[in-house]
């Protein structure tokens, strides 16, 4: 019977085996601290497998480096133990629910569901510290005096752990802010799904270095767009020389060539421009030539050449013809331009072109457009300025105020501006994910799009538990720490929504979802000795005789096995009695579990009925291995694609 790890995987290993599978001559073997043989990569050898060229000497090179960036990547791909606890007193609608709020550090908490959600998340947006020299980094775990510690109240977490400012006069201030960023966003990559997308809102302060990160944890060809948002239309005044009115969203897919944008909904100015008509339907003209980027004959020799047209006929082709007329591209000061389609695009769509007689600057000739037709699910690509007065940060305000917490709130995103973002890069059905929630604006984005659209998309928030400053408006309504707003913020908006929306959400054939799970980190359920046995000394027996810390309740334990067996949390939970023993069954049959210190064997028969693919049992639910090997044995005649598993 196997015995689960319940700390994350060390990724290390796993990539040492990826590259052993594509380049076996580079991996070797050495000895660690205790004298165990363990596989190493070779790196002067992979190296020179990777070079077309004979590698010597690699200290220039263009790349992205900082000091403390190697120990941010050891930290990305080490393991913890830590893991996440059920809260349901915080929660709204907790059995039900498919969305998921945490809370703790948001490194801990990517490590925590690497597994559990590796490949399943569509999109990720984040709105992380500018770096401005006032941002609250990362729990920093130096020590300081009791004085200097009050002197940056509110510079800790609710576990008491100290979050480090990073100011302008530190040494490493651009150096401390990349490590965070980078070791988060490796990890943040893992979760993507092969199509998934992520929108990382910054500002010129460190849009350059974070441009340069991304290209290297995404790669550069999965770069999408730098989008500019018109936020603030009077300026950033504290600005020396040019008020700064922007702000931008970087946006890089994992997959580019799954990747797909939506577009957007034509507006009704918009649909009037599709005034032409044919027998195919309603069309609106656009240009064959290519004409923005001044795209030459000389650049794109391939798209330049001629097309011909006989009038009479109304025929067009890229081979001379009878009567035809030479149609050449060119720009208006002569010239030779470029067609947008190629040879082959042309002919295999000619019922799709168009030519007619056109004005130019020497008298009138004729040229070529496509049909671009109007159709019921017409979109529109959106364009990399976004300019709308939606996306005026003020608007947050706006949305805070509405459901009475601007006074204990001062800035967030515009729920707008995330919203659009989900329509883009979303389906209906996808999981969103924020590991920088603040207030939640992502939430509130997600469920009002799916009241709009009849969508069940989940999200997930993580929120760093910072104390409120205890003379804050924040403190003073009851708010101990930001994530306690971003709960209060999910439950008022959810209500609003559900109350704007109660014609169209009855048609609905599921209930709108705006309940929410609440999980916060922990140290692990188990005790030392469950990791580090042979630390254990004689005089330590006594107190040891469980492997399971004495204050954890049944739920923290599923809860921490859901995440080792990598199953999402927000699978349904029913915890039922099975004879004299409390069993937990996650979704129908994907676990079964049972915590109680003594089982009655009966309910093996009882659980193999289910025919579940994993069941675990505590090490104190058996007397002794007997027990342990009759329980497995029942399983494997009962039930034998089940597996089991103990704690």
């Amino acid at each position: 019977m196997d015995k689960l790890k319940m700390q994350t995987p060390d990724l290390t290993d796993k990539n040492i085996e990826q590259i052993a599978q594509l380049f076996p001559n580079v991996i070797t073997e050495t000895k660690d601290e205790k004298g165990n043989v363990k596989k190493v990569v070779d790196f002067p050898q992979l190296k020179q497998v990777l070079s077309k060229n004979l590698v010597e000497n690699d200290n220039e090179r263009y790349r992205l480096d900082w000091p403390g960036k190697k120990a941010s990547l050891l930290k990305a791909n080490t393991p913890i133990t830590k893991t996440l606890r059920p809260c349901r007193e915080e929660s709204v609608n907790f059995d039900a629910t498919e969305n998921i709020y945490i809370e703790g550090d948001n490194f801990e908490v990517l490590k925590i569901l690497q597994e559990s959600y590796l490949d399943k998340v569509k999109m990720i947006y984040i709105d992380p510290p500018y770096n401005t020299g006032n941002d609250f980094i990362y729990k920093d775990n130096f020590t300081k005096s009791k004085e200097e510690y009050e002197e940056e109240l509110g510079a800790n977490d609710e576990e008491g752990g100290r979050l480090f400012r990073n100011t302008d006069s530190n040494g490493r201030f651009h150096s401390d802010w990349l490590s965070m960023m980078y070791e988060r966003l490796v990890v943040a990559r893992d979760l993507l799904k092969d199509d998934g997308v992520i929108f990382i809102s910054i500002d010129d302060g460190e849009v350059t270095s974070l441009r340069k990160l991304c290209d290297e944890i995404f790669g550069e060809n999965n770069f999408i767009a730098q989008l500019v948002m018109y936020s603030n239309p009077r300026g950033r005044q504290s600005s020396n020389f040019f008020p700064e009115t922007h702000e931008y969203v970087l946006t890089y897919s994992k997959n580019i060539s799954t990747f797909k944008l939506k577009g957007l909904e034509l507006t009704n100015e918009q649909k009037k421009e599709y005034s032409y008509i044919d027998e195919a339907g309603n069309y609106r003209e656009i240009g064959l030539r290519l004409r923005g980027g001044r795209a030459t004959a000389t650049e794109s020799p391939t798209l330049h050449f001629p097309v011909y047209y006989n009038k009479n006929t109304d025929t067009l082709s890229v081979s001379p013809i009878e009567d035809g007329i030479e149609i050449i591209p060119k720009f208006s000061d002569g010239t030779l331009g470029t067609w947008r389609w190629s040879k082959k695009k042309i002919m295999l769509s000619l019922n799709e072109l168009k030519v007619r007689l056109v004005n130019s600057s020497d008298g009138r000739k004729y040229d070529v457009f496509q049909k671009d037709y109007l159709t019921e699910n017409k979109r529109r690509k959106p364009k990399s300025l976004w300019m709308e007065k939606e996306i005026n940060y003020d608007r947050s305000k706006d949305d805070l105020r509405v459901i009475g917490l601007n006074k204990v709130f001062d800035y967030s995103k515009p729920s707008y501006l995330i919203k659009k973002i989900a329509l883009l890069s979303t389906n209906k059905s996808d999981i969103v994910l924020d590991f920088f929630a603040g207030s939640a604006t992502t939430a509130h984005a997600v469920m009002q799009l799916n009241a709009e659209d009849n969508g069940n998309r989940k999200f997930i928030m993580v929120q760093l538990p910072k104390l409120c400053d205890d003379k804050s408006e924040a403190f003073k309504a009851g708010y101990k720490t930001i994530a306690d707003i971003g709960k209060e913020r999910i439950r008022r908006t959810g209500k609003k929504i559900v109350k704007e929306n109660a014609d169209k959400l009855k048609k609905r054939v599921s209930p709108l979802d705006i309940g929410f799970r609440v999980y916060k980190t922990d140290e692990t359920n188990m005790k030392d000795v469950f990791y580090h046995p042979n630390e254990l000394k004689q005089d330590q027996l006594s107190f040891l005789e469980s492997n399971i810390k004495e204050d954890r309740a049944p739920e923290d334990l599923l809860t921490q096995i859901i995440l080792d067996l990598g199953l999402e949390l927000s699978l349904p939970i029913e915890t039922k009695k099975m004879q004299n023993n409390t069993v937990h069954v996650v979704q129908t049959n994907a676990l079964v579990a049972c915590f109680d210190n003594n089982i009655d064997f009966k309910i093996v028969d009882i659980i193999s009925d289910l025919k579940p693919l994993k069941v675990v049992f505590k090490d104190a639910s058996f007397k002794d291995d007997k027990d342990r090997i009759n329980v497995e044995e029942r399983f494997k005649r009962l039930s034998p694609e089940t597996k089991v598993t103990v704690i």
